[in-house]
């Protein structure tokens, strides 16, 4: 079994906590410098934490959730029933552009609209793997 010094990136449950933050941070409209600013810190520890590459401490987290007008176990992923499923979700929507694309298709007019939209992006993620294959 791997020792955790020799794990290789950041750990998955920064990540996951990162993108928890992330999440709430663009949900409530509150950028990275105004976030990092409530913490006195500069934005590029705030993104960071968001992409998990540095540990939030306690202190930080707690914080953080006051800011997010949440709960710490909110962040830590503990409020959560399915969490594995719900893990898999945080982690697509804190991708870059995945939360802006999902409010654009949440405003789309009709079904009929938003199918041929998720064809598209469906055919397009497709043509994606195969250029890279």
């Amino acid at each position: 079994m791997a020792r955790i010094e020799d794990q290789i990136g950041p750990d998955p449950l920064d990540i996951e906590v990162g993108a928890r933050i992330r999440l709430r941070r663009k949900t409530l409209g509150i950028s990275q410098q105004q976030l990092a600013k409530h913490l006195n810190l500069t934005f590029q520890q705030v993104q960071k934490y968001e992409k998990g590459v540095n540990r939030i401490s306690a202190s930080m987290l707690i914080r953080t959730a006051e800011k997010l007008e949440c709960s710490a176990a909110f962040l830590l992923g503990e409020e959560d029933q399915d969490r594995a499923a719900k893990s898999v979700a945080i982690r697509q929507l804190a991708s870059p552009k995945a939360f802006e694309l999902l409010e654009a298709f949440s405003a789309l007019p009709d079904s009929r609209t938003r199918g041929a939209v998720l064809a598209l992006t469906r055919a397009l993620a497709g043509q994606e793997a195969a250029v890279a294959a």
